[in-house]
């Protein structure tokens, strides 16, 4: 089950979900939509290796914004810290910037139940697309668990985003 955009108020309030800031005028029929942040990592090099920390170039979004490229992934904060441990988050990108050519998340959509704090965003562009400071960029709805669940403790907890990815600390076979 999806929560409504009067249930995500009514969650916020209680202390069941968390979007610090809120602002009800961002509420959606069934979503809550997100602001990009400030802060951004690209990639050192344009060959990454899964199964090694790869060196990030950390920048942060001026005040006359930062032109996407279609050759790299950014990996941007939103300004809000959003999270539950009752409901389980999944992001999408707006429509509007959808039609620009510009995907949000790539293929990470879902945030762990029990994980709060800003997201990182992983940009990619199909053309050169300015994005700027506190653009609107992504949508977040709120779904129900079923089910015994623990709350999520791994590698990307207690970090502040953007996050690099960490791939290279999980067990391969």
């Amino acid at each position: 089950m999806i929560l409504s955009g009067q249930q995500i108020a009514s969650a916020v309030r209680s202390g069941d979900v968390v979007i610090n800031p809120f602002d009800e005028r961002r509420l959606s029929p069934n979503s809550y939509d997100l602001t990009l942040g400030e802060r951004c990592l690209v990639y050192k090099h344009r060959t990454l290796d899964s199964r090694q920390h790869n060196e990030v170039i950390p920048f942060s979004l001026g005040r006359h914004g930062w032109e996407l490229t279609p050759d790299r992934v950014f990996l941007f904060n939103t300004h809000e810290i959003v999270g539950s441990s009752k409901y389980v988050p999944i992001i999408r990108g707006r429509s509007s910037l959808g039609r620009l050519g510009v995907f949000v998340h790539i293929t990470a959509d879902m945030i762990d139940i029990g994980s709060v704090n800003q997201l990182t965003l992983q940009l990619h562009c199909v053309q050169p697309v300015i994005l700027r400071k506190a653009c609107l960029i992504a949508q977040v709805t709120f779904w129900e668990i079923r089910g015994p669940y623990r709350v999520y403790s791994g590698k990307y907890a207690q970090r502040e985003a953007p996050v690099e990815s960490l791939s290279y600390h999980e067990e391969l076979n």
